[in-house]
C-alpha cells in the first residue's frame, strides 16, 4: 500500500539553491530514462540534442502576478497584504496577516500614499481590498510591492523578472512554474528551427501548491483546485503530433491530462483541475517532461513517480544529491523521457 513516507528523503538546507544562476541555461540537467531508470548527467543546453524533429514541447504560459505588500493600520500595527488576483479595478483578492483583525471597512495604508479598504470574506484566509481608481494603480502597486517568493526561499531577488519564464504572458499566478525557468528565446528558437513543434496551455499556480501532505495514505489528500485552459490550437498540435509529446513541468502535465479524452485527444476550453497524478496513472498525452527537483513527501514527486516509477526516480535522487545537484524552484533541471 502506497504511503507518504515511500516519497520521504532527506534534503540538507544547502542544497535548496536560493538565488538564480545569472545564465538562465546555466544550470545541469538530469535525464532519466522513463523506462530503464538510466541516468545521464548532461547540461541543459544538451536539450538541443536530446529533442527530436516531431516532438512537441508544451509550456505553461502564466505569468506570476501575485504582489506581497507590507503596511500599517491606522493603529501603526503593521499588515502584510498578498495580492493574488485582480477581481475587478482596483479590487483584489488577498491574503492578510494578521487577518482575523481585520474586519470589513478597516483600511490599510501603504507606501505612496496608497490605502486599501478591506471587503469581504471570500473563505480560506482570502478577502478582498479595494484601492482608489487610479490609471496608474498597476505601476504603483509594483512598486511599493515584491514578488512573492517560496517560503523556502530566504535570498532577496535582484530581477523580479528571473521569477518569471520567458514566455509568460497570461497573468493570473501566485507562484511561478519554475521548470520553465531554465528555457531562453535563444534555445526555443533553435529547438523550433531543429524541427521540435512548441504549444502552450494555462494553469494558474496558486499558494496552496506550498500545502505540504499531512495525511498518510496520498489518496485521502485533498487536491487543491487550480484553474487552467487548453486552446484549439494546443489540441490541435497534439492529436497531430509525430513525435514525443514533452511537457515542461507538472502544471503542464496536470493541464493536459485533465482535458484528456482519450490518447491525444484533448477537449479545449477553462476548467478547475483537481486532478491528482501518482502512481498507477494512465498517461493518456504527456510522454515525457522536465521538472525541477521537489521538495521529500510531496504530490510533485508522486506525480515524477507515476510518470517513470517510485523506484526509479528515488534512485535518480539519490544521485542527485550525491553529485551536488541544486533543489528547487531556482536549481537544476531534470527531464523524464
Amino acid at each position: 500500500m502506497e504511503r507518504l513516507s515511500d516519497y520521504d528523503f532527506e534534503l540538507p538546507e544547502e542544497r535548496i539553491a536560493q538565488t538564480p544562476l545569472e545564465d538562465r541555461a546555466g544550470s545541469r540537467l538530469l535525464h532519466l530514462y522513463r523506462d530503464s531508470g538510466q541516468v545521464e548527467h548532461r547540461a541543459f543546453r544538451e536539450v538541443l540534442e536530446i529533442l527530436q524533429p516531431g516532438d512537441l514541447l508544451v509550456m505553461n504560459d502564466t505569468r506570476v502576478s501575485a504582489l506581497r505588500l507590507m503596511g500599517h493600520k491606522p493603529t501603526g500595527a503593521e499588515v502584510e497584504a498578498l495580492l493574488l488576483h485582480e477581481r475587478g479595478p482596483g479590487l483584489y483578492e488577498a491574503l492578510l496577516r494578521p487577518g482575523k483583525r481585520l474586519r470589513p471597512g478597516a483600511t490599510i495604508q501603504f507606501g505612496e500614499d496608497l490605502t486599501a479598504t478591506v471587503g469581504e470574506e471570500l473563505g480560506n484566509g482570502r478577502k478582498t481590498v479595494r484601492f482608489a481608481p487610479d490609471v496608474d494603480l498597476d505601476a504603483r502597486l509594483r512598486r511599493v510591492g515584491t514578488v512573492p517568493l517560496p517560503p523556502y526561499i530566504h535570498a532577496a531577488l535582484a530581477d523580479a523578472e528571473r521569477y518569471q519564464t520567458v514566455y509568460g504572458r497570461e497573468k493570473g499566478s501566485a507562484a511561478a512554474p519554475t521548470a520553465g525557468l531554465h528555457f531562453t528565446p535563444e534555445i526555443l528558437a533553435a529547438l523550433r528551427d531543429k524541427g521540435v513543434e512548441t504549444a502552450t496551455v494555462t494553469l494558474h499556480v496558486g499558494m496552496d501548491t506550498f500545502r505540504p501532505v499531512t495525511v498518510d495514505d496520498p489518496s485521502e489528500h485533498p487536491m487543491h483546485g487550480e484553474e487552467c485552459a487548453v486552446s484549439a490550437e494546443t489540441a490541435r498540435q497534439v492529436s497531430e503530433c509525430r513525435g514525443r509529446v514533452v511537457a515542461v513541468g507538472t502544471t503542464t502535465v496536470r493541464t493536459l491530462e485533465t482535458f484528456a479524452r482519450g490518447p491525444r485527444i484533448l477537449e479545449t476550453g477553462r476548467t478547475t483541475s483537481r486532478l491528482f497524478i501518482r502512481p498507477g496513472f494512465n498517461f493518456q498525452v504527456v510522454d515525457g517532461m522536465f521538472t525541477n527537483f521537489h521538495l521529500p513527501r510531496t504530490t510533485m514527486m508522486m506525480m515524477i513517480s507515476a510518470l517513470s516509477s517510485r523506484d526509479r526516480v528515488m534512485a535518480a535522487y539519490g544521485e542527485a544529491l550525491r553529485d551536488g545537484y541544486r533543489f528547487l524552484s531556482f536549481g537544476d533541471s531534470m527531464l523524464i523521457l
